[in-house]
This record gives C-alpha cells, sequence and structure tokens, in this order.
C-alpha cells in the first residue's frame, strides 16, 4: 500500500515540476512515507525525523512533509512534537498544500509490468494486535468505474499485471451506494483488452465468500493466487486476536477452495508468542500448518504495539528467546514443505510475466505467485515466457527460455 501511495506521489510532483534526488541533501523538498505496522517501524519513522530536523535547522528553506500511518487524527499532537515539518496529510489523501494537479490519484509515470492500485482504505476490524484501524481508519472504497480507468491508463502504458490492494481487500464496496463487492470489480476488470494478470490483498477469512471464490475460479486474468492469513491454529489464541473465526471454520474454507481453484497457491501470516500462548496453542498452529501447506508462510514474533487492545489488555509474557524458538521450528517446517511444492514444478513449463533482471538474469513469477529466474540476452521486460523449470529450491525456480508466450 505505501509503495503504491508513494508511486502515484512522486508522479504527482513530477508533474508540478519536481525531478527526483537520491540524496536528501540536494532536495527542496523531502516527504517521508510512513509504515507504522510495528512499534519497531514506528520507531525507525521517528529517527528519521529526527535526522531530518538537522537538515531542516541548517537549511530552512527545505520543505518537510509527513504522510503514511504515522499521521492519525491526532495532527494537532503531531505537529507540536514534530514542528520542524511543513506539512501533515493522511495516507491517501489530496496534499492540498500543493498547486492542485488536474486529477488525484495520479497514475506513475514511468510504471513497470507489474502495478499496485489501492481499492480500499482503511480496516472496519480491530484485531486485537493491529495498529491500522486506528491509523488509516474506517473502511473507504473507491468506485469501481474509477478503478477501471485507472487500471485502462496503466494498461496503455504498459503494464500487464495489476495488483488490488486494501487492509481487507475482501471489504471493498460495501460502504459504496450500489453496494458491489470485489468480485465485480473482478468481473469488470477482466475484460480489459491488454490487461493479462489481475492479483489481490490482502484477505480476511471471514470475509471471504463463495462469490469471490468463484470469481478466481472463473476469472481467466484472476491469477490462481490467494494471500489468506490465518495469525494461529489455537482458538484461544484467535479468539484473544479478536479474528472472528475458528480453526475448524479456516480449515472448511481452505477445503472449499481447493475444491474450486485447480491449481491455487496460498500464502498465510502467522504470529508466534501472542500473550499467554502456551506451548500446546503452538503446536496446534504448528499443526494447522502441517496439514494445510502453505506455498509461503510469513511468520512474525508478536510485540506490543502501543494503542492497541492487545498492548492495553494483555502482558507481553512470552520470552524473546521462546518467541524465535517457534518462530525458528515454523520456519523450518515451511521450508520443508516449499521445498516439496516446488519441487513438483521441476521439468515443467510455466509462463512467467518478467518484471527485471536481477544479479544477470531476468526474473518474473507466474500466475500462482512462484518466482522464476532464467538467463537471456533479449530485452524480455513485460513479456509473458515460456520457461522450462531445471531447478527448484524452496525459495525460487531456475528455469531456460522455451518461447514468449504473449507480448
Amino acid at each position: 500500500m505505501n509503495k503504491a501511495e508513494s508511486e502515484r506521489l512522486g508522479s504527482y510532483l513530477e508533474e508540478l515540476g519536481y525531478q527526483a534526488t537520491p540524496s536528501t541533501d540536494e532536495a527542496d523538498l523531502v516527504v517521508l512515507n510512513s509504515c507504522v505496522v510495528r512499534q519497531s517501524a514506528e520507531n525507525r519513522v521517528i529517527n528519521k525525523l529526527t535526522a531530518l530536523k538537522s537538515l531542516k535547522s541548517l537549511r530552512p528553506s527545505l520543505t518537510l512533509a509527513v504522510t503514511g500511518c504515522l499521521v492519525n487524527s491526532k495532527v494537532d499532537l503531531l505537529k507540536k512534537e514534530f514542528s520542524h515539518v511543513d506539512y501533515f496529510f493522511r495516507p491517501g489523501d489530496f496534499p492540498q498544500w500543493m498547486e492542485k494537479a488536474e486529477s488525484w490519484p495520479v497514475i506513475p509515470q514511468h510504471p513497470s509490468p507489474s502495478s499496485f492500485v489501492s481499492i480500499i482504505q482503511g480496516c472496519n476490524n480491530l484485531c486485537s494486535y493491529c495498529i491500522v484501524p486506528y491509523r488509516r481508519g474506517r473502511e473507504r472504497s473507491r468506485p469501481i468505474s474509477e478503478i477501471v480507468d485507472e487500471v485502462k491508463e496503466l494498461v496503455h502504458r504498459g503494464v500487464k499485471e495489476v495488483t488490488l490492494l486494501g487492509q481487507n481487500v475482501d471489504s471493498y464496496g460495501h460502504d459504496l451506494p450500489d453496494k458491489p463487492d470485489l468480485a465485480d470489480l473482478l468481473s469488470e476488470l477482466n475484460t480489459i483488452d491488454g490487461l493479462a494478470r489481475i492479483r489481490f490483498l490482502t484477505n480476511h477469512p471471514k470475509d471471504m465468500g463463495p462469490k469471490l471464490i468463484e470469481a478466481i475460479a472463473h476469472l481467466d486474468k484472476v491469477c490462481e493466487q490467494i494471500s489468506l492469513p490465518v495469525q494461529s491454529g489455537s482458538n484461544d489464541i484467535l479468539k484473544a486476536m479478536r479474528r472472528d473465526y475458528t480453526a475448524e471454520q479456516y480449515l472448511q474454507l481452505i477445503a472449499g477452495i481447493r475444491s474450486k481453484i485447480a491449481g491455487i497457491a496460498l500464502s498465510t501470516d502467522v504470529i508466534v508468542g501472542f500473550p499467554s500462548e502456551t506451548e500446546p496453542q503452538f503446536q496446534e498452529t504448528l499443526h494447522l500448518l502441517s496439514e494445510l501447506r502453505f506455498d509461503t508462510v510469513h511468520v512474525a514474533a508478536y510485540s506490543p504495539r502501543s494503542g492497541t487492545i492487545a498492548a492495553r489488555k494483555f502482558e507481553d509474557n512470552i520470552p524473546p528467546a521462546e518467541k524465535r524458538e517457534r518462530l525458528y521450528k515454523i520456519e523450518q517446517l515451511q521450508e520443508g514443505i516449499a521445498a516439496e511444492i516446488n519441487a513438483q514444478l521441476l521439468g515443467e513449463t510455466v509462463e512467467v510475466l518478467v518484471e527485471g533482471r536481477k544479479k544477470g538474469k531476468w526474473q518474473g513469477r507466474t500466475k500462482s505467485g512462484k518466482l522464476v529466474f532464467f538467463s537471456g540476452n533479449n530485452n524480455c521486460l513485460g513479456q509473458l515466457m515460456k520457461i522450462r523449470i531445471e531447478k527448484t529450491s524452496p525459495w525460487s525456480l531456475q528455469g531456460k527460455v522455451e518461447s514468449n508466450s504473449r507480448d
């Protein structure tokens, strides 16, 4: 989300005549786009603002602006604490402090073959560990027509794939007058000529219904990849997290998805060491991951987040060493599972959308989100290539070009 907003803000400033500079020492304007989803991230933002204060004192004409999740409804307190900052504006808002461009959001001037598109801001869920609803506010959806126009323009500029973004993307549309949903939006975007792929994240298990699953199964441009955070395999921990589903309901949902969508790649998020998580409760999470065998698991150790329900209500009573040990066990389990899943692609031919180069090789992703590297001297950027997989690992695939699939 922050990357998408930064790209559009940068393009907006270019329209006003600004040019990007690699160094803050050379800048006339510095815009800090803050992520504060964890306390450590907020600490880094504050440290950066402190460093910029010294720069501002040396160059008073420098304009400093801050956006992103640091900017909540208490802007007056922020202005008092960081008096050297000239402007604060909420994430996704129009920066009213500058001359208005023709439209907002502005389309990036130089998009890559893949682009992010924000479709809904904010979150109505109040998961006990999460600060996002307090920083980005309640859910606010963009109209379908506005999103379609943006994606058409991106395609006109060479984009082949879009990823639709929302803190809870499944909630899209409920606040709009005619109550469209994410499936309706996917159907509209699926008709855009020149668009090859559509992804979306992040989903909430309690909001993923049959209509959306059917849309993924039957719309040819929607990728067979779903990010569906489970967070824990223990019902007691899920209740303390205020996730509003049980492990049994989650298992049933995954079974339904796999029965409807052939070849679906699933990823999930897990938090270990939530307050009072016992070893048996952690083992429930480990068992769930062993049973469901995700393609990707993002695991994090719980840390208290000031301002959240969990920070107010629970003591952070799991020792750091125990959190690290639990995190390590999940990482080791998932490495083995991912290795086995990816090994099944050895010798197979997959279609890859080429996104760029890294260490002398082209890189891109399959529709299921697998990262693929291959060699080639021709300019493959933005092309859909047929790649025969010759080597696999838990994290990526290596292959050889067979042919161009589509431009």
